[in-house]
């Protein structure tokens, strides 16, 4: 099946060219003169995007406002994001990717450029999918259950956990908060599976590749944000010491991940020169996010 492209763009002559330049490369694109356009074709159509194009600069509705209202629909913030857009400064590029746009690219633009960005960001995105699918599969048939929640004591379903990969004993896990006898899932089963879900599809060579992963694990009513990484260690079986950072809560979107991923950088490069570092703290700063972002919506 071809992927399907949505391309949002105020320019009648680049629109066209744009399509005939995604179908002659085998996609399928689905073409809208603005964000609220968009908006009302994406309602109606019984397939997802495999990605979105956008213009900035239109009419009615901005490549911005449009952005916005994808990543507030849970239907649709899993989709890569691309800006096209003239807007060519340093100033504007820096500002589209702090949004978490996936790409930007700036007008005019190499064809060759956008195809591979294209090719990119869409294996990506079915390697998630396919990771979806297999923690799906992997956590029902290990029969992991959520305990009953502790009264007063909700804000513990947000966990916090470091765990590294060992040669000989695989998923270990190292540190985590709050204490495993508050948390209503069984963290050591949890990182076992998904050690083993992300390096089936990823490979344990290439297990790093999979950085920044916003997963739904349906079983547990829950989401996970995982981050891997790893440094030097000629001891190991890849030449690297491989690890996972992780944060479980109900409810995790695509705008947590932005700021999770900043605090997970931080920790990683502490994680990386064996510095010290308190795990309550971080927990901590992650509660804030959510906790900030309750009180926007309440």
């Amino acid at each position: 099946m071809k992927p399907l492209i949505l391309v949002v763009e105020d320019n009648v002559d680049l629109l066209y060219n744009l399509n005939l330049l995604l179908k002659s490369n085998n996609y399928k694109p689905i073409i809208a003169k603005n964000g609220k356009e968009a908006i009302e074709i994406l309602s109606t159509l019984e397939e997802i995007p495999d990605l979105i194009i956008s213009d900035i600069m239109m009419p009615k509705m901005d490549g911005y406002e449009f952005f916005k209202e994808i990543s507030n629909e849970p239907r649709w913030n899993r989709i890569p994001f691309l800006f096209l857009s003239a807007r060519s400064t340093p100033k504007d590029i820096r500002f589209g990717k702090l949004l978490g746009v996936d790409d930007y690219l700036t007008k005019p633009f190499d064809e060759k450029d956008l195809l591979a960005i294209l090719s990119g960001r869409i294996a990506r995105n079915k390697r998630i999918s396919a990771l979806n699918n297999k923690i799906d599969e992997s956590f029902s048939t290990a029969n992991l259950k959520m305990k009953s929640p502790i009264e007063g004591q909700r804000e513990f379903y947000i966990c916090l956990f470091l765990a590294f990969w060992d040669d000989k004993f695989g998923p270990e896990l190292n540190r985590y908060f709050p204490e495993e006898k508050l948390f209503p899932i069984p963290l050591d089963n949890i990182v076992n599976q998904l050690f083993t879900v992300v390096t089936s599809i990823y490979g344990h060579d290439k297990i790093t590749k999979a950085e920044g992963v916003l997963l739904d694990i349906k079983n547990l009513k829950s989401r996970g944000y995982l981050y891997f990484d790893s440094y030097p260690d000629k001891k190991e079986r890849f030449g690297e010491k491989q690890y996972l950072i992780a944060v479980i809560a109900p409810s995790i979107n695509y705008f947590h991940t932005l700021e999770i991923k900043e605090i997970f950088l931080e920790l990683s490069e502490k994680i990386k020169n064996k510095a010290n570092w308190n795990i309550e703290k971080y927990w901590k700063k992650i509660y804030d996010i959510m906790l900030l972002d309750t009180i926007k919506f309440e």
